[in-house]
């Protein structure tokens, strides 16, 4: 057999359902011929934005693999996997190369050089005879430690070299992970049991851990308020009396009052990256890090404690030590934290309640979040923001109740990102309803691949917020939209969402937003993705705390 066949053996060894891609790749008829589905997708960022979404879904329980050709091809997906990389998203990146010979002779692209920086691990299959070993690599790279993307180049004529059947020797690598030092357990828990006002913040290291259950046991044993990241919503549940929602570069009142207040932030899964998925720090906090990766320590802040492993390994040693320290029923008694947490909820609500329920016609933008959350199960749904406006509205207000029933990310925070997102999710969890809410900026970016969804028959609704800016940002808009008024160029998006053979729905009115939603619902049961393109309003008030 050839190489090229064997790597497709491999990838199905793998468990690997479906290979996101574009051509020209040496990988898509063999994978096809193993019984793995090819999608593919219009532009090479969004096909690797299809893989990002499916392993975020699944926790990199499975993993998102996806192809593309050589130079142009890879060149074109670069964004893609920064995206990837800066929010930690474990995808297996497979692009072509046009042969050895063409080596080092300029104007070749070398993608392992030039996505080294990108990536968790980069390497080229230079030897057929290397390839199950280069692919155990790749996946224990995958599997091991920080999520991240890894890249192995194919170059064509590798692909087509004999590869002897019997050398086809390959076992699937196993995950390994480490706890806390028992040392550093007990210290941390003697801290945080000494804080007259903590509070917890989880990233999204506890949704790749699955410790969500562990989070809970841990909050509601010492009741402490939970903010979690950006990256990390939905990791807890925010109707819960201990959630104060999500903090990134918009985020709630609540979170904003105990972060102020607190005299210890206890930090799970996080980074403690400052940049649209978790908010800043006040100066003169106690902070206490647990973190699988020692180059998150003392990074943007300095850390007064730290303790290295697994969130959910950690999070089992913290319950246990905390038991032991504070008695078995630790602080369940208590509700003052609760009550606190639910009075501020309240207030902040009620603030915000004329813009939730608008009737302002351009819409709201608010009322469209507002809308959503009343139309939608969170619990059989799935939904995605985009950058800019529709991130910083949504996250705030949304209320994600049950694991990656929200998918936030922005690390790099890509224009059109949510598109290719969405349909990763779906393939992920057929049975969830999958919704990407995006801005007519990012529809620029991505709209084309609103045909992938529908050739693929992958369905989706896409929720289009309309405001005629490319953008909304009292401070930053941008000078095109501002000079030539985009408002009268700004074209029909209904119409190229029916043009590419999905269904699209224009609202202009919020009395009408509700029955298009429930429409809109229903198309999409049925197999076929959907588009409606709200009209709106530029909307400059944004719950910015810092």
């Amino acid at each position: 057999m050839k190489t090229g066949t064997a790597l497709a053996k491999i990838l199905k060894l793998e468990g690997v359902e479906f290979l996101s891609c574009f051509p020209n790749n040496p990988l898509v008829d063999p994978v096809a011929e193993e019984g793995i589905r090819p999608i593919l997708a219009r532009t090479e960022r969004v096909v690797v934005n299809i893989a990002d979404g499916f392993s975020r879904v699944t926790n990199g329980q499975r993993i998102g693999v996806c192809a593309m050709q050589f130079q142009a091809g890879i060149e074109n997906a670069f964004g893609g996997v920064a995206q990837a990389y800066g929010d930690s998203v474990p995808i297996l990146v497979l692009p072509g190369h046009a042969g050895r010979k063409h080596l080092g002779i300029s104007p070749d692209f070398d993608a392992v050089r030039n996505l080294a920086g990108i990536t968790k691990w980069a390497a080229s299959i230079n030897l057929a005879a290397r390839a199950p070993e280069l692919m155990r690599r790749a996946f224990t790279q995958l599997r091991s430690g920080r999520p991240g993307p890894v890249l192995l180049e194919v170059p064509h004529d590798v692909a087509q070299e004999d590869f002897p059947e019997s050398e086809l020797r390959y076992s699937p690598p196993k995950a390994m992970k480490t706890a806390g030092d028992p040392q550093d357990i007990r210290e941390a828990v003697r801290m945080l049991l000494a804080a007259k006002r903590p509070l917890l913040w989880a990233g999204q290291g506890v949704l790749y851990a699955r410790a969500w259950d562990e989070l809970r046991e841990f909050a509601e044993l010492l009741q402490l308020p939970v903010m979690t990241t950006l990256g990390g919503k939905s990791a807890f549940p925010e109707n819960h009396p201990l959630s104060l929602g999500a903090g990134g570069n918009s985020t709630t009142k609540a979170v904003d009052h105990f972060l102020r207040e607190a005299d210890l932030i206890f930090a799970i899964g996080s980074s403690l990256r400052v940049w649209f998925m978790g908010p800043p720090i006040p100066d003169g906090k106690v902070i206490i890090q647990c973190t699988l990766d020692e180059r998150d320590i003392n990074k943007d802040y300095a850390v007064n404690h730290a303790v290295m492993g697994d969130a959910a390994l950690v999070l089992r040693q913290l319950i246990q030590e905390a038991k032991s320290q504070a008695g078995p029923e630790g602080r369940k008694g208590s509700s003052s934290v609760a009550e606190e947490v639910r009075g501020i909820k309240k207030v902040w609500l009620e603030e915000w309640m004329p813009k939730l329920r608008s009737d302002e016609v351009p819409i709201n933008p608010f009322r469209v979040v507002w809308e959503l959350m009343q139309s939608l199960d969170p619990a059989q749904t799935i939904i995605t923001h985009d950058s800019g406006n529709t991130r910083d509205q949504l996250a705030p207000f949304y209320e994600a109740t049950t694991p990656r029933g929200y998918l936030g990310w922005g690390h790099s925070s890509q224009l059109g990102y949510s598109l290719g997102l969405a349909l990763g999710a779906k393939l992920a969890a057929p049975e969830k309803l999958v919704v990407n809410v995006l801005g007519d900026a990012g529809f620029g970016m991505c709209g084309m691949d609103f045909e992938t969804a529908v050739r693929e028959k992958i369905p989706i609704l896409t929720v289009l917020m309309n405001n005629s800016e490319m953008g909304g940002y009292e401070k930053h808009i941008p000078f095109a939209a501002e000079h030539y008024r985009l408002k009268y160029i700004t074209g029909d998006y209904t119409k190229i969402a029916e043009g590419l053979g999905g269904y699209a729905e224009k609202v202009e009115h919020p009395a009408r937003i509700a029955g298009a939603l429930k429409r809109a619902k229903k198309i999409v049961e049925g197999g076929k993705p959907a588009l409606l393109e709200i009209i709106t309003r530029a909307e400059r008030e944004i719950p910015f705390y810092w």
